[in-house]
């Protein structure tokens, strides 16, 4: 998979294994769907198609055996963004067949200290996540075909210190 004029979508439809996302921001709030956000915070109950198409996009490829999976690394307590996130977003997601898993570092270092937001598609593309510093998405950064060593290890060292979301959940949500 050349991923050298490729955009973060392409890398998405080609991938044939693994999409791998490592998630460091404790506030995605001005990207994605902010009127969702909106709505958890004011208490409106969760919409029954909230996500439905990346829950379709997700499905599309778990189906056919492939894996999307991710990391996210946090601190308690969480802010009101990773609350909607963690009790919205992936409990909606993991019906797509998404896996979650959390790396809290509240009463440890952060073995991932200064490593960006990312995907990594089949240990042979990377793509770096950009945002601003209130969370608002700036755009995708696919790196050069021959760089993703470095996102494989970053994604090792971020699975050996995780725990599964439902784990974590049943522990520290709600």
């Amino acid at each position: 998979m050349s991923s050298s004029s490729k955009s973060l979508g392409d890398l998405f439809e080609e991938f044939e294994q693994e999409a791998f996302r490592l998630e460091t921001l404790d506030d995605y709030g001005r990207s994605g769907n902010t009127a969702a956000y909106q709505a958890f915070l004011s208490g409106a109950p969760q919409p029954t198609d909230y996500n439905a198409d990346w829950v379709a996009e997700v499905r599309s490829h778990t189906v056919r055996g492939k894996r999307v999976w991710r990391v996210h690394v946090l601190t308690r307590p969480l802010t009101a963004y990773l609350r909607y996130e963690l009790g919205w977003g992936y409990r909606k997601n993991m019906t797509g067949g998404e896996e979650f898993f959390i790396l809290d570092v509240t009463d440890r270092p952060n073995p991932l200290a200064g490593v960006p937001d990312f995907w990594l598609f089949d240990a042979e593309a990377a793509a770096v996540m950009q945002y601003d510093d209130q969370g608002a998405f700036l755009g995708a950064e696919v790196l050069p075909e021959g760089t993703a060593e470095e996102y494989v290890r970053h994604r090792d060292t971020a699975f050996a210190h995780a725990e599964p979301f439902a784990h974590w959940w049943a522990k520290h949500g709600e």
